[in-house]
């Protein structure tokens, strides 16, 4: 029996380019490049290396947004998985992390039987790394969170994480099904291959109907948290280089700076 892996990845803007309107507060998304989700591709990345290892391993690629989230798939396909399911409709747009994650648990039900579940901590356009979790809580799976490291017996039950924490790590084992959230330190993702941009792509769309998803539960009015404002830091000011033959010379320029703005 095929091992099976959904990966859950989003379809984000590069925030390498985007810039926010100065009067409204919003992001300016015109001419601005869409691309997979950075944490989503290391997500990927190590269900398609449980796949090179057994390759009777089944990888399905779900995402949520407009009808353009295609390329996303197509990308995740030329990778390696073995097919990408789009969730799109104007009843589930607008959601907040709750409502997604409402989304994305009626969908994997749909899609029904799964091992594991595989998403990136967090989105770059968002950074609430909570849809994961919510998405786990909703199926009644065990998780962890800050992946890292990853290891699975050939069981194909037993899995062992290096889970990253602010001050070191700790490792962890659980059973399969389960969900976990990649890092970026978990591994590298592939490029796509020639072969994968060019061969059959095994892509479905489904709107809010085909995963009976309760309509109270997603979209913008069910959403109970929204974005308040949106804002660029403000640019600091240009700093100052001092030189001098010695260091007692730079640090008296120093004394004499700080003496005349009174910081001493």
């Amino acid at each position: 029996m095929a091992f099976k892996i959904i990966v859950c990845a989003k379809q984000v803007p590069d925030t390498n380019v985007i810039k926010i309107n100065p009067k409204t507060g919003t992001l300016i998304r015109d001419g601005v490049p869409s691309i997979l989700n950075h944490d989503d591709a290391n997500a990927l990345e190590e269900a398609l290396k449980i796949k090179d290892q057994y390759p009777d391993t089944h990888i399905t690629v779900i995402t949520m947004g407009p009808p353009q989230a295609n390329d996303l798939l197509m990308e995740c396909i030329a990778m390696g998985a073995d097919e990408g399911i789009l969730v799109s409709d104007r009843a589930v747009g607008g959601s907040d992390t709750w409502a997604t994650s409402n989304t994305l648990e009626a969908a994997v039900r749909k899609v029904g039987d799964f091992d594991l579940i595989f998403a990136g901590r967090q989105a770059i356009d968002g950074d609430t790394a909570q849809v994961g979790p919510q998405l786990a809580e909703k199926l009644g799976l065990p998780q962890v969170t800050y992946v890292q490291e990853f290891e699975i017996a050939e069981n194909m039950k037993d899995i062992t994480v290096k889970r990253a924490l602010e001050d070191g790590y700790e490792i962890i084992k659980i059973k399969t099904p389960c969900m976990l959230t990649a890092i970026k330190e978990l591994n590298t993702p592939r490029y796509m291959t020639i072969a994968g941009i060019y061969g059959e792509k095994n892509m479905k769309t489904w709107n809010a109907k085909d995963i009976e998803v309760d309509l109270n539960k997603v979209g913008l009015e069910a959403s109970p948290t929204n974005v308040f404002r949106s804002f660029t830091p403000a640019p600091k000011g240009k700093g100052v280089i001092l030189e001098g033959d010695t260091e007692k010379d730079v640090a008296k320029q120093l004394l004499i700076g700080l003496k005349g703005k009174h910081v001493i």
